[in-house]
């Protein structure tokens, strides 16, 4: 497959998303919305907050980074009020951390509408800890946010959206740990992914994605009876903190960082990206949705029925 071939044709198609203005019938306001966004301290994380809190939600700031983490919540204060938002240090490796937060998050605002799960980190030489965060913190919070979301349960329903990356489908050599994350984010999984692996460990990581593939699918296959819905964004490449020490984490794979940091060139701003996370929050069509966006805009990227 060639670089300029991002989605590969024997297993994907993708299409230009339609645009908002074709689909405001289809619009949910924000106003009172209740919204929880993990590593919201930083990057794609903040500017989805804000672009929330703009739109009339009520925003919960979750993130490990609790310096950051204060200082976005006092500046947030200035913009929206001290009653918009509320900042908890939250580890997404732990449960006891997510249902506190979570728990905190009834107790002041009394509903959770939408979850956003955009922590991540990218540390190669330390994969059990990417997948831990990137992947095992993604069930954990969906799961225990699905218990106050989810309509048989008394919640209101609404929505998640996961936040992959361009590695969910196109996998990156340099980084087989975080590039198996973003696929079982972004729903994606080929059989001939061997060709793009370099390592043992990244074909081995591959196939544990794909055992991880189920959980999206079936979440978004029962939306209509949980009252929720489940998105996915893949960003080509944002410019954010994420990548700004990248060459000292990639361990035994830094001699394939080359592409990926020729990538950057076309970096997006994380407001692009929080722009089109707030159209798969709102838009109530979008279900099962994955969406690549690049510089050139955005592409909805289709996956067999049967995956």
């Amino acid at each position: 497959m060639s670089r300029h071939q991002l989605i590969p044709t024997d297993f994907t198609h993708s299409q230009p998303c339609l645009t908002s203005s074709l689909l405001e019938a289809s619009r949910m306001s924000l106003s009172g919305k209740v919204a929880v966004v993990t590593g919201a301290a930083k990057g794609i994380g903040k500017a989805t907050a804000e672009i929330f809190l703009q739109n009339g939600a009520k925003v919960i700031l979750l993130d490990v980074d609790e310096l950051a983490g204060k200082s976005l919540k006092n500046d947030l204060d200035q913009q929206f009020g001290e009653d918009r938002s509320l900042f908890m240090k939250c580890s997404v490796e732990s449960n006891e951390d997510i249902k506190a937060a979570l728990q905190s998050t009834i107790d002041t605002f009394g509903s959770i509408n939408i979850l956003c799960n955009n922590a991540g980190i990218l540390k190669e030489d330390d994969w059990e800890k990417t997948v831990s965060i990137n992947l095992g913190g993604v069930i954990r919070m969906t799961y225990a946010a699905l218990e106050h979301m989810n309509k048989l349960s008394g919640g209101q329903g609404g929505v998640v959206v996961n936040t992959s990356s361009l590695a969910g489908i196109e996998p990156l050599s340099s980084c087989p740990a975080y590039s198996a994350y973003q696929a079982w984010s972004g729903r994606l999984y080929t059989s001939n992914g061997s060709k793009h692996a370099r390592t043992l460990l990244y074909k081995i990581l591959c196939h544990f994605a794909f055992l991880n593939v189920v959980f999206v699918v079936q979440a978004a296959s029962s939306s209509s009876e949980y009252g929720i819905r489940f998105n996915v964004i893949c960003p080509v490449r944002v410019q954010t903190d994420f990548f700004s020490s990248v060459s000292q984490n990639f361990g035994r794979f830094s001699h394939l960082l080359g592409g990926l940091q020729k990538s950057a060139e076309r970096a997006l701003d994380p407001s692009e990206v929080a722009e089109c996370i707030l159209d798969l929050v709102t838009d109530e069509m979008k279900n099962g949705e994955t969406v690549l966006l690049g510089q050139s805009g955005r592409k909805c990227v289709t996956f067999p029925q049967n995956l």
